[in-house]
């Protein structure tokens, strides 16, 4: 395996552009899954609080030994814990589930505007870097009016922002956004939850390069400069995904998948209209 990118954060540290995410992964096997993922060679897990699983991937990373405890860890602060001090005792629980002194990126799950509470709980996520618990800080699912009002009003900006970003909903406008600011831009849900890897156009960039649907797809996000963090719980699939730092896309293959781009491609919640 080629040596795998990082990308540097707004605040100096460096972050694996690619990662495993852990959405929908069952907490009884979450250690089995993220131990095979860190033996494949991943270096980054993502979970979140609202996953069930956070004890899972704790006991998954101690399990993989000295390779699991150099693992990058993400989690993210639930909807229902928003406000100043519960995002702060959300954090401590979360921390204890994971069984980890801190983490290297804490991040709002969702702005949920109606409760009109992100601004605290950014403030909440702040004072968690400043004592270096939350080693960078960041949102998910934020939009525009949402970043501008928590940078405004704490002069803090966000590592990352972690949205539904894949080949059909290339989110290009809040793209621009984050290269305003200086934010990375990581994506969920990157292969589309598998309606991508039936697509003529993937497909035939798949068999030009020989690889797979999902590899090809998973090189696109690299290729653009995003941290992508495909979820699977197979140990096959584990590998096959990690296995995309052998070649590149070249440029017109590039345009080809620009051009699957479609406004109505979106395929989770609305982050502005969520109920949540």
């Amino acid at each position: 395996m080629s040596e795998q990118p990082t990308l540097t954060l707004n605040d100096g540290r460096a972050m694996p552009q690619f990662g495993l995410g852990v959405w929908q992964t069952p907490p009884e096997t979450a250690a089995e899954v993220v131990q095979a993922a860190v033996a494949a060679g991943y270096r980054s897990v993502d979970t979140a609080a609202i996953y069930g699983n956070e004890t899972g991937v704790g006991d998954g990373l101690r399990a993989a030994g000295e390779a699991g405890q150099g693992v990058f860890l993400t989690t993210k602060l639930w909807n229902d814990r928003q406000g100043y001090d519960s995002a702060l005792a959300a954090f401590d629980k979360s921390l204890g589930r994971l069984g980890v002194p801190a983490v290297d990126l804490y991040l709002i799950h969702w702005p949920a505007p109606k409760k009109g509470l992100y601004v605290d709980s950014w403030k909440a996520l702040v004072r968690l870097k400043e004592e270096g618990r939350a080693r960078s800080i960041g949102v998910s699912n934020f939009q525009p009016e949402h970043l501008e009002r928590i940078i405004g009003e704490t002069g803090v900006v966000p590592a990352v922002n972690q949205v539904e970003l894949h080949p059909r909903f290339q989110q290009r406008a809040l793209r621009e956004v984050h290269a305003r600011h200086g934010i990375a831009t990581e994506c969920w849900s990157p292969l589309g939850q598998g309606q991508l890897l039936a697509d003529p156009t993937v497909a035939g960039i798949a068999a030009k390069h020989g690889k797979t649907a999902a590899q090809v797809v998973i090189r696109w996000h690299l290729d653009n400069g995003f941290v992508v963090i495909p979820k699977s719980v197979r140990e096959a699939r584990l590998r096959e995904n990690v296995a995309v730092f052998d070649f590149r896309l070249d440029a017109d293959d590039l345009a080809a998948l620009a051009g699957l781009d479609d406004p109505g491609g979106r395929i989770g919640p609305d982050p502005a209209t969520a109920a949540f």
